[in-house]
């Protein structure tokens, strides 16, 4: 048996994830342990709990694996440096200290670490470094269900790759061509994100949420003065108008003037027609890359699947329109595409490419298990950690459970359910997530305000059975991973005038029958539920529907705006009592508000 570790850290989303003879064991990210969002420290928590999933120890390992080359990444930081000089002399002075005490000898770092675990670890001949980008690759294709497949992977920036184009056949994986640094589709729509006034990193879903709101007034302005799109989708930033490759911020005044107004500096200052009109159009160019990118690589390779990885792989509306456009006759997206995943395609890249593991592709479905890799807790345990914690539940059988979740949600309670193994990546899919009625038309603002403690125009995503799907929803194929956004039937729409309402005041109407988890665009990002992937999450969809005729339900992740997903029951009910969820359902103990103890100001 080969076990191979792989590993992702010192930036943001640090994670483990084991493999043993190419099959997916454990993965799991190292906030979820620390409560740390994005959490960069390296994963101590996480691989004690891959180690303990494969019931092994670390000298039991046969290689880790690291998710990128930290030298090269140092090079590309002193080359950009050097070029910019002398803009960038006060972040490079500030930088360098950093990288020589500490990054750029990540080697020795991750030696120390993994000795730290295992006195005796051999790290000579057992700690091996794979490319940022090749990461991503082999984490999109080697578990997905194609013994062939192009393989497009797009973020900020690896070493020096921001984009890459691979192929996959067999148990071998190739890149065959790259953009690098500067020139970065995932930097530039992190430009627009700094500028709306969102954090980088992780407020470009709100830019995604809050396009639609708007019209995309400024994509030819973009086009004309921002980016060269070629045809083949290939691209060219003019970094005049940017300041990320300086490292002292992300656009500049420039940036600014060419959009008549300066960047929206705080989360709390207000937002206008004009930031909905700028993410609207940042949104349109994103899609038009990533369409014309895509066609290129149909054309040139002739390739009938196309595999997702990359942060810029987490655009669910781009997803979705590139599936329409029928560039693909397959695609597949990993669910963790940010820098979390790569920890998986590491150690997939070490066992594969690096040790000639033999791979099977199954045509039917991906060896994801449906991204449920994370950490589960038995009955016992629960009620044990529950009552430490001073919760008062009530303890229902598998059939009584479900009946009295299902009771709750149709009579408009927000549920908080935490079942089976976490899933990995930032996605809850029905085992770490916070359910509501879809139906209800004010239930959308109650969760943004309420529980979810985050923008007003955020959208939710419906959770529906995998054969139900095409009646509700344009939408040709499964999304268990809720990587795909897809419009709602026009049987099902509130069809509206555009003199209604503008902007933000969009939110007060419904636009369809199930208006909690329908964008203002009609648009919705589903999430497909099977039978044989999470029985207990199904068969809750089930016993709703036997109550309201609907089998979908509103479906979010688990935790406040600026907190990581709840991983334990303690974090689950710690996230209950701090918010207005109204029931909290934890294998199978059930806790209503008005029984909970404990803190009630205290952040999940």
């Amino acid at each position: 048996m080969l076990r191979i570790l792989g590993l992702s850290a010192f930036y943001h989303d640090s994670a483990a994830a084991l493999v043993e003879d190419g099959r997916i064991i454990a993965a799991a990210e190292e906030e979820r342990f620390t409560r740390r969002k994005h959490d960069s420290g390296f994963p101590h928590r996480a691989i004690e709990y891959c180690l303990a999933a494969a019931g092994c120890t670390l000298d039991a390992v046969d290689a880790v694996v690291f998710y990128e080359k930290p030298f090269l990444k140092f090079e590309r930081l002193l080359e950009t440096y050097t070029a910019f000089a002398p803009r960038g002399f006060a972040s490079f002075v500030k930088a360098m200290p950093i990288w020589i005490g500490d990054k750029l000898f990540q080697k020795d770092m991750l030696r120390r670490h993994l000795n730290d675990i295992c006195a005796d670890f051999d790290w000579r001949k057992r700690l091996l470094f794979s490319q940022h980008h090749l990461s991503h690759a082999a984490s999109a294709f080697f578990p997905s269900p194609f013994q062939e497949a192009a393989v497009l992977t797009m973020d900020g920036v690896g070493e020096w790759a921001t984009t890459s184009m691979a192929l996959g056949s067999g148990n071998r994986l190739e890149i065959q061509r790259e953009i690098q640094f500067p020139h970065s589709l995932g930097l530039l729509y992190s430009a627009f994100t700094s500028y709306l006034g969102f954090q980088v990193n992780s407020g470009e879903y709100k830019v995604m949420g809050l396009a639609p709101y708007g019209e995309p007034k400024y994509a030819e302005l973009i086009l004309a003065n921002l980016i060269d799109v070629k045809p083949d989708g290939s691209f060219w930033l003019d970094l005049s108008y940017f300041g990320y490759c300086t490292g002292l911020r992300m656009t500049n005044e420039k940036f600014h003037t060419l959009f008549g107004q300066p960047a929206r500096r705080t989360n709390q200052a207000p937002i206008t027609q004009f930031h909905m009109d700028v993410a609207a159009s940042i949104q349109r160019v994103t899609e038009m890359i990533f369409l014309r990118m895509a066609s290129a690589i149909r054309r040139e390779t002739g390739a009938r699947a196309l595999c997702l990885a990359g942060g810029v792989a987490l655009n669910c509306v781009a997803n979705g329109k590139l599936l329409r456009a029928g560039v693909f006759d397959d695609l597949w997206i990993q669910p963790a595409a940010g820098d979390a995943g790569g920890a998986l395609g590491a150690a997939m890249a070490g066992y594969h490419l690096h040790l000639g593991g033999a791979r099977y592709a199954d045509p039917t479905d991906d060896s994801m298990q449906g991204a449920y890799l994370g950490p589960e807790y038995r009955q016992a345990d629960i009620e044990m950690r529950l009552a430490a914690a001073g919760a008062e539940f009530t303890v229902l059988d598998d059939e009584m459970l479900l009946v009295a979740a299902a009771a709750a949600l149709a009579e408009g309670e927000i549920v908080g359910w935490v079942q089976g193994r976490m899933e990995f990546g930032p996605r809850a899919l029905g085992n770490r997530s916070i359910l509501a009625d879809p139906r209800s038309p004010r239930m959308q603002k109650i969760l943004n305000a309420k529980v979810k403690h985050r923008e007003s125009f955020r959208p939710f995503a419906p959770s529906v059975r995998a054969e139900d799907a095409d009646h509700w929803f344009e939408l040709s194929t499964a999304s268990p991973y809720m990587l795909l956004a897809a419009p709602v039937r026009q049987a099902h729409r509130i069809e509206r005038s555009p003199s209604e309402a503008e902007g933000l005041a969009k939110l007060d109407l419904s636009w369809s029958s199930i208006p909690a988890v329908t964008h203002v665009d009609y648009s919705a990002r589903i999430h497909t539920v099977r039978a044989d992937v999470n029985a207990r999450y199904y068969a809750l969809l089930q016993h709703f529907e036997a109550i309201t005729g609907i089998g979908i339900l509103l479906n979010t992740s688990f935790n406040l705006a600026e907190e990581p997903i709840v991983c334990s029951p303690e974090d689950a009910f710690r996230c209950f009592t701090a918010t207005e969820i109204d029931v909290l359902v934890v294998g199978n103990c059930v806790l209503r508000k008005k029984a909970a103890r404990g803190p009630t100001t205290q952040a999940c």
